[in-house]
């Protein structure tokens, strides 16, 4: 994932008995010219700030008073908090406590802390303390260092997935708790040194600028360290969270039709999505578009024109946007042209800003099968997701490149011994295991020496988004004339017309292979399903059945598409898949 932010304290950190290390100016001007964005998030006073470091223009943003003010170099600033409640100001003056008033913050001595406390109770005041060494600072209730980092990156549209922390005293652990990576000085705080993702060591902040040249100098978020957000896809059969790091791993999710696959990668994008991962989803078949009831999910659906790349780019600059492009209405030939140009512009975008923070590829062997993989794919930057039934047609980069793997249930050895020669190599052979794997439960392979490509079995979350609505209410009910489903041979009529989903699923069972055979290869049943009842993600299902029918993979049509039909309308499973 690209770094794109550095978030400093000042007093300890960077500065010294006030003044900036020089050595540290330098290489944050060095950072700021490979365009990442500078923040100073500091507890001191704005007025304080500038008398001590002068020119603020080394930076591109300041969170002061510990997160209660932000200010640009350029002069305009706003206030996050409120101004100092009058009675408490009042009530500090006449109990005769020295304190220092900004904006929004009240600093004293931390001594002071137990006589201040006394007065908050009293009057009831919605404040809290904070401790840096040996002041104190007062501040409302929810000012933070990180609220006001937040509001900086919003301004800048930046965000804290792309960003690393670093800071030196106990005001700084909600700070480093906000960003992807926590860095902790060694000359400071112990405790935050403890909690911190990283600890740089050495005597003072002039120690600093070699770290940040090092970072500056891959534009990458350290590899080597995984931040705290991790995906929770389901449980174990102990009942432990099944969680796996989400930060530059490629993950891929590989199962039969049917078998779960759109479920899991679901549960993945949904989790990705409320962690404020900023995540394009390319929906070839309409799977994901229920996506859209998220928070901050932005959708062309299929019945949509596919989104002409610029508009995609700059809706894809607001870091806490997800986007979903669904291409169920989109000929093949005309998905694999826009692929094309589509997945070299989001390799492009995220190597300048970051963004998006994810990309996940459903279908992928449709679109990743030839050599031009690396010049689709921006595989060293990672993040990439892919979601195939048939792993074994991706193209070697790309099943090189994949780090983690979700795999539902696999029938066919081939695709069992492309998943074990993937990480598992030799040993016992994994095909009765994928084979015999239940819905809704999946195996995590893990690219890790750790994992020792054992298969660890685990089952679902649920889903939060509806994969399928409660739809029983119209299995019996009847279809406008002129939409019944017609079965035929030859051109001639089989039976009366189907004008219920229950006479439909019922006259299956009668119909002759050659008639069905026939509505397969014309695509009939899965064009009736989405032009009669706009079921997209079942017309998607359906479409997929009769490819792989035609390709002589499925024996039973008739029962496969009525259990289909019967799944979706008939019966609300815990899981439908």
């Amino acid at each position: 994932m690209r770094f794109s932010v550095l978030a400093l304290d000042y007093d300890g950190t960077i500065a010294r008995d006030g003044i900036v290390d020089g050595h540290v100016k330098d290489a944050i001007a060095e950072a700021r010219g490979r365009g990442i964005a500078v923040i100073l998030v500091t507890g001191r006073i704005l007025s304080d700030l500038e008398r001590a470091a002068g020119d603020l223009h080394f930076v591109d943003a300041i969170v002061a008073e510990n997160g209660a003010v932000l200010a640009f170099p350029n002069g305009h600033s706003w206030l996050i908090g409120r101004p100092p409640a009058t009675e408490l100001v009042e009530e500090l003056h006449r109990r005769k406590i020295p304190f220092t008033t900004g904006q929004c913050l009240l600093e004293t001595d931390a001594g002071a802390a137990p006589q201040i406390l006394a007065v908050i109770r009293e009057l009831e005041l919605p404040y809290v303390l904070l401790f840096n060494r040996g002041r104190l600072m007062v501040l409302p209730q929810a000012v933070s260092k990180a609220t006001g980092l937040h509001h900086a990156l919003t301004a800048l549209r930046l965000s804290a997935h792309n960003a690393i922390a670093i800071g030196d005293a106990e005001n700084d652990h909600d700070l480093l708790a906000s960003c992807e990576i926590g860095v902790a000085v060694g000359w400071g705080s112990p405790a935050l040194q403890r909690s911190a993702h990283e600890v740089i060591h050495g005597d003072g902040p002039a120690d600093l600028a070699p770290y940040i040249r090092y970072i500056c100098s891959t534009m990458q978020l350290p590899p080597d360290r995984v931040g705290r957000n991790k995906i929770t896809m389901g449980t174990t059969d102990a009942g432990a969270p099944l969680v796996f790091p989400i930060r530059n791993q490629n993950v891929l999710i590989a199962g039969d039709p049917r078998s779960g696959k759109s479920w899991a990668a679901g549960v993945f994008c949904e989790q990705l999505m409320l962690h404020d991962y900023c995540t394009c989803v390319i929906d070839p078949e309409g799977d994901y578009e229920q996506l859209e009831a998220l928070p901050r999910v932005a959708t062309w659906r299929g019945v949509d024109p596919l989104p002409p790349l610029p508009d995609l780019a700059r809706l894809l600059r607001h870091p806490d946007v997800s986007v979903v492009i669904s291409m169920s209405h989109t000929p093949y030939k005309e998905k694999v042209e826009y692929m094309m140009t589509l997945l070299p512009m989001l390799s492009s975008l995220r190597r300048r800003t970051g963004l998006p923070h994810r990309i996940v590829i459903d279908e992928a062997h449709y679109f990743l099968h030839e050599s031009n993989v690396k010049e689709l794919l921006d595989l060293e930057l990672g993040s990439y997701t892919l979601v195939t039934c048939r792993a074994s047609d991706l193209n070697p980069d790309a099943r090189k490149a994949m780090e983690i793997i979700c795999v539902t249930r696999i029938a066919a050895p081939q695709e069992a011994r492309t998943m074990q020669t993937m990480f598992g190599g030799g040993g016992d052979d994994w095909s009765p295991t994928l084979a015999s794997l239940k819905d809704g439960e999946a195996v995590l392979l893990q690219n890790a020496p750790a994992a020792g490509g054992k298969l660890q079995r685990f089952s679902f979350l649920p889903r939060l988004t509806a994969h399928v609505r409660h739809r029983s209410k119209y299995f019996d009910v009847p279809i406008p004339p002129g939409s019944e489903f017609v079965f035929t041979k030859d051109g001639n009529p089989l039976g009366a017309p189907c004008r219920t989903l229950k006479d439909f699923v019922a006259a299956l069972a009668s119909v002759p292979e050659g008639a069905l055979e026939g509505h397969s290869r014309r695509g009939d049943f899965s064009r009736w399903f989405q032009e009669v009842f706009h079921d997209y993600p079942l017309a998607s299902d359906l479409r997929k059945l009769e490819q792989r029918y035609r390709l002589g993979y499925v024996e039973n049509l008739a029962g496969e598409i009525g259990g289909a039909v019967r799944a979706r309308y008939e019966i609300e499973p815990e899981l439908v898949l």
